[in-house]
């Protein structure tokens, strides 16, 4: 099909969730994709934050050949090693003692919300099952995640969610734990809020949350979906303040582009979830693990992340020499930078498109900065000078 009877054939075949540019996407190389028209464009979106290690990466690609003459499914009625490799690894390079593997985030947060409550019931103490969540979070879109995440715009056509959750203000440690109670099973929260519009916690203030949901007896969970696996210039994006979580979930990057979700634990928490209780039929395959070894040893390599991090400091240094008066904020944390501008992101981004740069927004104004983690300097000057070019057009 060419570009226009592909675009047809969507209006007419698929359910109308997304608004997407008028180009259709063929391949990548690297930190770039083409378009079947033969346009490049420099990736800034990396798949919503996923293609942490690019396209075509070598690597990755004879991971996923070798996976494809192993076995693709077996269900998790049987054993296979590649999962049990991959859990290790995940164990051994953070605070955790288990891992659950799902297909997504948002399974991996709905996981997370029942652990929690299984916990508490375990324990004798089933009045804990409301939770906390925050001002600008996003958990994903299902019931549950949904219920936790703060948008009328997500929620508002699907109520009624998930009863219990409170919202407390992100970044106030007094509203937190005015809003944490006898009730709460658990606390969620995103150490750098990415859809909310790019904020990061405060070191102070997780630090904070910890103690409270310590003296109180509530969980803490981490939604390290976007912000983890080597975003912020560390492996996880907690570790800036030093504290643990009892429970975080991981997605996006994990698999390299390969749906995969997880739910990392304490054994505290993992002892209350007993056989049947949770599970999937996916979740966790052979295939997808294998893959998501080889993405999860290069990301948490030490002079991985090290890179990370000098060109997380670069691109802020860069965003902050732009001469516009459109920008209003720059904040992050490693490669995942949010601009907060005067005017539409929206509009930012499909000028974009024209000066072949690929962005992404989070909530109305504020442009979102995630691109592929093998990003070098050179990508970065291309990027201001296309973001500075498509600035200064914008009226």
């Amino acid at each position: 099909m060419n570009p226009q009877q592909i675009r047809d054939a969507e209006k007419k075949y698929l359910v109308q969730t997304y608004a997407r540019p008028p180009f259709v996407l063929t391949r990548g190389e690297g930190v770039y994709v083409y378009d079947a028209d033969g346009n490049k464009y420099l990736d800034v979106a990396a798949g919503i934050a996923v293609n942490a290690l690019g396209y075509n990466e070598p690597g990755l690609v004879k991971a996923m050949q070798d996976a494809a003459a192993g076995l693709l499914h077996t269900s998790n009625l049987f054993y296979t090693e590649p999962q049990v490799v991959l859990a290790q690894a995940l164990v051994e390079k953070s605070f955790a003692d288990k891992v659950f593997f799902a297909n997504t985030g948002t399974e991996a947060v709905e996981g997370a919300l029942k652990f929690a409550r299984k916990y508490h019931q375990e324990r004798g103490d089933a009045q804990r099952k409301n939770f906390v969540a925050f001002r600008g979070s996003f958990h994903g879109r299902t019931m549950g995640a949904l219920a936790a995440t703060d948008s009328e715009k997500y929620q508002g056509p699907f109520r009624p969610l998930m009863p219990g959750v409170t919202f407390a203000n992100f970044n106030d440690l007094d509203s937190a734990r005015a809003a944490i109670t006898a009730e709460t099973a658990a606390v969620i929260i995103e150490p750098v809020q990415g859809e909310g519009g790019v904020y990061p916690t405060s070191d102070a203030f997780l630090r904070g949350l910890r103690q409270v949901c310590d003296e109180r007896g509530a969980l803490l969970i981490f939604d390290e979906i976007q912000c983890g696996m080597g975003r912020t210039g560390k492996l996880w994006g907690h570790e800036w303040s030093g504290v643990t979580p009892d429970v975080m979930t991981i997605a996006k990057p994990l698999a390299g582009g390969l749906p995969i979700g997880a739910i990392l634990t304490t054994d505290a928490v993992a002892s209350a979830v007993h056989v049947g209780e949770h599970g999937t039929t996916f979740g966790g395959g052979a295939f997808i693990t294998a893959v998501a070894l080889h993405v999860f040893n290069r990301v948490s390599d030490p002079a991985f992340l090290a890179h990370v991090n000098e060109m997380g400091n670069y691109l802020m240094e860069r965003v902050s020499e732009i001469n516009s008066p459109h920008i209003q904020e720059v904040r992050g944390r490693g490669l995942m930078i949010g601009v907060e501008l005067d005017i539409d992101a929206g509009k930012v981004r499909e000028q974009g498109y024209k000066h072949g740069v690929l962005l992404i927004q989070a909530r109305d104004k504020v442009v979102r900065f995630v691109p592929p983690l093998i990003f070098q300097k050179a990508h970065v000057d291309e990027l201001i000078e296309k973001f500075a070019q498509v600035l200064a057009e914008m009226v």
